[in-house]
């Protein structure tokens, strides 16, 4: 249920896998996505089973409605009954409170800066690597007092470079706003490197302590991968300060 697990100084970072959950095919197990076809109340059972697994109240997680976009949004409390809005970071500097990024291949981004207590998750997929996600989420952070020298950073199972082939158009342009992240396949073709794209912009951010998953999805039958299966369930990765 839960792939990888870590704690820094009262910070903790979780990333889960795909069993342990209650979904049917094509979503087994543990679909955490709520917007990818599977049935509602199974999906509610495995966020709480997920979250108790982890020792969080399942009401203290904070989800968003991910674009593929760079907005960032400061949260102080669960949405509750109002809208979940629609970006691609949140931030936080309420002890307990859980946020969570969903992803299927692309990069699940969790930030904390434990002695300021601030956290953020940020999904980071081609779209936000180019548009600027992580930037706007660590900016996010410092605005809440958070040092990007003191911020550790965990980056989730994703689409590998050597998996994730495009049209060299679309490298090209990827590239020319994140070099860092052209790649090309174990087979020789253009491809994209999201994950090497957010590790070089965290590091020009002044980030230092970075550590990547080495689980590609694509790759690994125990995790979702859109672009393996197409119609499929969603990980999630956690953040919170205790």
């Amino acid at each position: 249920m839960i792939g990888q697990r870590e704690s820094v100084s009262g910070a903790h970072f979780a990333f889960t896998d795909r069993w342990g959950g209650v979904s049917a095919a094509p979503y087994e197990e543990l679909n955490l996505g709520g917007a990818v076809g599977d049935d509602p109340g199974a999906v509610r059972t495995n966020r709480e089973l997920a979250a108790k697994s982890l020792g969080v109240d399942p009401a203290r997680v904070v989800w968003m409605n991910q674009v593929h976009g760079a907005d960032a949004v400061v949260v102080d409390e669960p949405w509750g009954d109002r809208p979940v809005p629609e970006v691609d970071a949140i931030v936080t500097a309420g002890r307990g409170l859980a946020l969570a990024v969903l992803t299927a291949d692309c990069v699940p981004v969790l930030l904390a800066d434990p002695v300021a207590g601030v956290v953020a998750a940020a999904h980071a997929g081609r779209p936000g690597l180019v548009a600027g996600v992580v930037p706007a989420a660590v900016r996010a952070m410092t605005g809440l007092g958070a040092e990007p020298s003191r911020i550790v950073a965990r980056t989730g199972p994703a689409v590998c470079g050597r998996c994730y082939e495009v049209p060299e158009a679309m490298r090209a342009e990827v590239a020319a706003a994140e070099p860092a992240a052209h790649a090309e396949t174990r087979w020789g073709t253009p491809a994209v490197d999201v994950g090497a794209g957010v590790r070089a912009q965290l590091e020009r951010l002044g980030v230092r302590d970075r550590e990547q998953s080495p689980v590609c999805t694509l790759e690994s039958a125990d995790h979702f991968s859109y672009r393996r299966d197409r119609t499929t369930g969603r990980l999630a990765g956690y953040v919170w300060l205790d």
